[in-house]
C-alpha cells in the first residue's frame, strides 16, 4: 500500500500506538489501514438417491488451479453473512440451488491470508451447469472422486472429513461434527 484510501496522503509502515504490528498509517490525517484475511466461503452440495450420496464438484475454468476440481465456493462479499455467500458462490459457479445447514468444516491458510469455512448442503434438483468461473459441473460418489486432480488442500480435507462423518453416521447413528484444520504449508507447485 502506498496511499491513504481517505485522503491519498502517502502512508507509512510503523507500530502504531497500543499495537504489536507494523501497519499502513497515513500521518497526514491518522488512519490506520487494517489488513486482515480474506473469507472463502463455500458448500458441500450432496445429492442422495437410492442408498448413494454424491457431491458436486466444479472443474476450475479460472487460475490458480485451472482445471483442477474444487467444491463451489469463494470470496466473501461485503454485505452478506456466511450462509448467503455459501448460496451464492454454489449459484454462481455450478448453477446450482441448495439448501444449506449447518458450517461443517473452518480451514485456516495463514500462509495466504484466508480461512476457507464450508457448510454441508442439499441439492434441491439437479438442475445444475457450470459457471462463467467452471469448466464443468459433475456429481461424484467417495469411489469417484478424482482426489489426484483436487484443486486445494482445504478442500481434499472437508471432503475426507464429509465422508468419514457419512460412514460413520451410516454404521454407528449420529450427526456430522464440525472439522476445523490449520494448513501450515503452501502446496507444493507439482500438486
Amino acid at each position: 500500500m502506498k496511499f491513504c484510501s481517505e485522503c491519498a496522503h502517502p502512508v507509512s509502515l510503523l507500530i502504531p500506538p497500543d499495537d504489536n504490528r507494523p501497519r499502513y498509517v497515513c500521518e497526514q490525517c491518522g488512519t490506520i489501514h487494517y489488513q486482515n484475511p480474506k473469507m472463502v466461503i463455500g458448500s458441500i452440495p450432496v445429492w442422495e438417491q437410492n442408498d448413494e450420496t454424491r457431491v458436486l464438484l466444479c472443474k476450475r475454468a479460472i487460475e490458480p488451479r485451472h482445471g483442477y476440481w474444487t467444491l463451489p465456493a469463494g470470496f466473501m462479499e461485503n454485505d452478506e453473512t456466511t450462509g448467503e455467500a455459501a448460496m451464492r458462490e454454489t449459484l454462481e459457479e455450478a448453477g446450482a440451488r441448495i439448501e444449506l445447514h449447518e458450517l461443517f468444516s473452518l480451514l485456516n491458510v495463514p500462509h495466504v491470508h484466508q480461512v476457507h469455512m464450508f457448510y454441508r448442503a442439499t441439492l434441491l434438483d439437479l438442475d445444475y451447469q457450470a459457471g462463467i468461473e467452471s469448466l464443468e459441473v459433475e456429481l461424484f460418489s467417495e469411489a469417484q472422486i478424482p482426489w489426484d486432480d483436487i484443486a486445494f488442500p482445504t478442500v481434499a480435507h472437508t471432503l475426507k472429513f464429509f465422508f468419514a462423518d457419512l460412514a460413520r453416521i451410516r454404521s454407528e447413528g449420529g450427526a456430522y461434527s464440525l472439522h476445523t484444520r490449520d494448513i501450515l504449508k503452501p502446496m507444493r507447485r507439482s500438486d
